[in-house]
């Protein structure tokens, strides 16, 4: 699970915390490019590196340079947050889409943050789990979304930030602890004992 937390920090920390700094100390345009010189140095630091750069990175620096150049065109604080909450609207459609042709996009993601073994993949319950776990992300953004618009409509910028984030936080933190339990749940079904270290692997297998 400790693989996880670089990405977090350069993908969903390290952006927020750098925006929220640099609305108080320089102000909102200032924080539109702090925010995006953040992801774009967290990108060109894994490649120096020779690190693999995860999904949620890449997706993140493409639509915040969107964003961002939308936002300081307009001066708009409106237009900067109301454009992630569509896109997660979108995603949410994305998701439920995958899960109902059976190709879970969640699969994809959860290498980025616990990489998952060929034998675990193979299992005859994980492909169904995936598809569960598409659908409760799917309900989480559309969610989290709405919550999230009405306060970006009814707040100060400075407090909507940080509104947002316990928000946001605590939605997800929802997600990945159930998603987390089903996954422990999937894998207890098909007889499969896991130890955590850098990959997750088969410790046993009953019978």
């Amino acid at each position: 699970m400790l693989h996880a937390i670089p990405i977090i920090v350069e993908g969903i920390l390290g952006p927020l915390a750098v925006f929220y700094i640099s609305l108080l100390t320089l102000g909102f345009r200032a924080a539109l490019i702090a925010t995006l010189v953040w992801s774009y140095a967290a990108m060109l630091r894994r490649v120096v590196r020779g690190d693999r750069i995860s999904t949620l990175l890449i997706l993140g620096s493409v639509l915040l340079a969107l964003r961002t150049g939308i936002s300081y065109a307009t001066k708009s604080s409106i237009f900067y947050f109301a454009q992630p909450l569509a896109g997660a609207v979108v995603i949410s459609f994305v998701l439920i889409a995958t899960a109902v042709l059976r190709r879970p996009f969640t699969q994809r993601f959860a290498h980025d943050f616990c990489p998952l073994s060929p034998e675990l993949l193979e299992l005859p319950r994980m492909h169904q789990f995936f598809v569960r776990v598409s659908y409760l992300w799917a309900a989480t953004l559309l969610v989290n979304s709405g919550v999230v618009l009405y306060l970006l409509l009814n707040s100060s910028l400075r407090a909507f930030v940080v509104e947002r984030s316990v928000v946001s936080w605590s939605t997800t933190a929802i997600a990945i602890t159930l998603s987390i339990l089903g996954f422990i749940r999937t894998l207890r079904n098909d007889g499969v004992h896991v130890t955590w270290g850098d990959h997750p692997k088969i410790a046993s297998v009953v019978g």
